[in-house]
């Protein structure tokens, strides 16, 4: 499994070295870059997750359904705790940014590729669980994080997003059976095709505007990749593979989808609040290298858990 997901990773590195060049031949702007984000945020990630569910019905996809829900709450649970305690509130350090970017992963933009990669709609099926949980969290949590002002109108938000509607109409057609008809189903399975590249390759657009010497030479960036890609996954592990009669497909997705680099919405509520959008940004380029070394050695560590406990 673990070589899987290296394999993987370093299909999606060289996806993001396409996008750097894109982006320093000027091929991709930064403003067609927000509109590119824009579409995978609002189609392209919808149509994948709607797709998931276009699967047969079977009672145990509903009991391991329910249990990732279960699963994803807990990690995240987890992962807030985690973030105060190893991120200490300081004056001159950004710390909220720090504190969310140890929590939120990037779940559905290189969640998403990765897990359907590996596991197909199944795996995808159960990371809609995850992604629900991080909607809700992070338009709670997450908002009263980088802001400051506790404003849970934006759970009301949450709701109208095209992420969770193509999780709600998902689940009607997954729990009435309905399927769609053959041409509908092969065009929206063109549109879930191109979830990989492009996500890649505008995270790579991304990463190219910003400053990789002034990255490389800010130890803080490491500490807090190392906090988010490696110590709290790490912890997370113990729990998760502790507990008996969990599949592993819905273990591992879990797991993928807490270890992913740190969320891209750091760097967006960042600039929406006024926030050091730069070092949310900064924090997000070197997570998402990283995570190309990070993610195998999670995975193949929670496997020799799994087998030791």
């Amino acid at each position: 499994m673990a070589s899987t997901i290296l394999y993987k990773t370093a299909i999606m590195l060289i996806l993001i070295g396409v996008g750097i060049m894109c982006a320093k031949t000027g091929l991709i702007s930064k403003s067609s870059n927000k509109e590119l984000s824009k579409f995978m945020l609002q189609v392209v990630n919808p149509v994948v997750i709607f797709m998931s569910y276009q699967t047969d019905y079977r009672s145990e996809l509903v009991r391991n359904l329910l249990l990732a829900f279960v699963l994803a709450l807990g990690t995240m649970v987890l992962a807030i705790v985690l973030s105060y305690l190893f991120v200490r509130r300081k004056d001159g350090r950004e710390y909220e940014i720090e504190r969310f970017s140890a929590v939120y992963s990037n779940c559905g933009f290189m969640g998403i590729p990765l897990v359907n990669a590996i596991y197909g709609n199944e795996g995808v099926f159960y990371l809609t669980a995850y992604i629900t949980v991080f909607n809700l969290i992070v338009w709670t949590h997450g908002v009263i994080l980088i802001s400051g002002e506790k404003d849970f109108r934006q759970v009301v938000k949450v709701f109208y997003s095209p992420t969770i509607i193509a999780i709600f109409l998902g689940m009607i057609t997954f729990f009435l059976r309905i399927r769609l008809p053959g041409a509908a189903s092969e065009a929206l399975g063109l549109i879930k095709e191109v979830n990989t590249p492009m996500a890649m390759i505008v995270s790579g657009v991304t990463i190219s505007g910003t400053n990789m010497m002034k990255i490389l030479k800010n130890h803080r960036i490491y500490y807090i990749c190392l906090l988010k890609l490696m110590i709290v996954p790490l912890i997370i592990s113990v729990p998760l593979s502790l507990i008996s009669g969990v599949d592993d497909t819905v273990r591992m997705t879990v797991l993928i989808a807490a270890a992913a680099p740190p969320a891209t919405m750091c760097t967006l509520l960042s600039l929406r609040y006024g926030k050091n959008s730069i070092y949310a940004s900064e924090i997000f380029a070197a997570g998402t290298i990283l995570s190309v070394v990070t993610l195998p050695l999670i995975v193949k560590t929670t496997e020799h858990l799994t087998k030791i406990l």
